[in-house]
């Protein structure tokens, strides 16, 4: 499905730039009116080699955005900077930002040459750079953005140490059942009908299990084909990654993990604009252009209409659920003491930090699942296979 990079103007007459995944310009134009936008303007975002991009580039991102904080407050144009910049990243990313680049010499603003590349910079990253160029505050949107991106690598990588080897455990586990029940049990049960022992009640359980594995192996596969393309429907489209962010927040202990990054993503977004010079409101709807996740930015969007009707902004973080309860509260102490972008910030260390110990309690958790999962299933075969081998020499014993 195409990705369009769209301008467009709310109810406030506020302009909102984004990117947005449709199949034509009038399906993008029918999706914005649901939101309460009306399109300006929209064009075909180039999407090409997007999977390629959208692993393992990274840390070519970060070390781009630290060579612009860096090269900006020197005094570089930003035509130049941008193309010094791209010399520190690999091929594939140095190519994206030369594009970049090219079309700012163009004319168009940075946010908007930035949201042409989707697959290398998210919304978020776009959002804080447009704060930045409405500010004049360029230099210090890249110092944010540096340190934004360095923590969330820094996360990142806590969680996949974390759920790196409870996988590496599943996946083991299942490699070992399925060698004893697809290899070991065949072999085995063809023994016992030679010595023509009768089966016992377990050992014909297990060997009615394996001939369904094997003759039923076309209808796995296919279901690991479905499995396969629903992942990419589900990273590909506007919908797919609708129903990939509800069912994350239906799984109690991802649902509890998922808040917590969302909230520290939109806390510390909406302190980097404020900081920038925005009023609360435009700032709010600058978070919705800038979040990635379809749910977050729907509730963002309820918090910013409940801001314009005159509520405060922690009785309408308060009457979300999405929002961790210490969002609202660490705001609300912010609006009393009039130091909503420090406690913003506040409220987002915290929130990673408790993200970083969900992911780790999920791992804890997980590993011992596991193993008794796995152990269970093997002792069960094992004892399935011993009772048969029992069987026989009891039988050879009578007789």
């Amino acid at each position: 499905m195409p990705l369009f990079t769209f301008e467009a103007v709310d109810a406030a007459g506020t302009r909102v730039r984004g990117t947005e995944s449709a199949s034509t310009a009038a399906v993008l134009t029918t999706t914005l009116e649901a939101r309460g936008l009306h399109l300006l303007a929209a064009s075909e975002a180039d999407t090409a080699n997007g999977w390629a991009w959208s692993f393992g580039h990274r840390r070519d991102v970060l070390e781009f955005t630290r060579a612009m904080a860096a090269l900006l407050p020197a005094g570089m144009p930003l035509a130049r900077a941008l193309e010094s910049a791209a010399g520190v990243t690999r091929p594939a990313v140095r190519q994206a930002v030369l594009d970049v680049k090219a079309r700012v010499v163009r004319g168009d603003p940075l946010a908007v040459a930035l949201g042409a590349v989707p697959t290398c910079f998210s919304p978020l990253y776009c959002g804080i750079v447009r704060a930045g160029e409405r500010s004049g505050d360029l230099d210090g949107a890249f110092a944010r953005l540096a340190v934004q991106l360095d923590r969330e690598e820094q996360l990142r990588g806590r969680v996949l140490t974390a759920t790196l080897y409870p996988v590496l455990l599943a996946v083991a586990g299942a490699c070992a059942v399925g060698v004893l029940l697809l290899v070991v049990l065949p072999q085995f049960t063809t023994l016992l009908a030679d010595a023509g022992a009768a089966l016992p009640r377990s050992t014909q359980v297990l060997v009615a299990t394996s001939n369904a594995l094997t003759r039923l192996w076309p209808i796995a596969a296919g279901g690991a084909m479905a499995l396969v393309a629903s992942l990419v429907w589900m990273q590909q489209t506007a919908d797919g990654r609708r129903v990939r962010a509800r069912l994350l927040l239906s799984v109690p202990l991802v649902r509890t993990l998922r808040r917590q990054i969302i909230g520290a993503r939109m806390a510390r977004l909406l302190a980097a604009l404020l900081g920038g010079g925005a009023p609360l409101y435009t700032a709010l709807g600058d978070v919705v252009e800038s979040l990635d996740d379809p749910v977050a930015r729907d509730e963002t969007i309820l918090v910013r209409q409940r801001v314009r009707e005159g509520a405060s902004l922690k009785s309408a973080i308060a009457a979300s659920p999405l929002f961790p309860p210490v969002l609202a509260q660490l705001v609300g102490v912010g609006e009393e003491s009039s130091q909503l972008r420090a406690f913003l910030f506040t409220a987002a260390d915290i929130l990673d930090e408790r993200a970083e110990r969900t992911a780790q309690r999920v791992a804890t958790l997980a590993e011992p699942t596991l193993i008794v999962v796995f152990g269970a299933v093997v002792a069960l075969i094992a004892f399935a296979l011993l009772q048969a081998i029992y069987g026989i020499n009891a039988g050879s014993f009578v007789r």
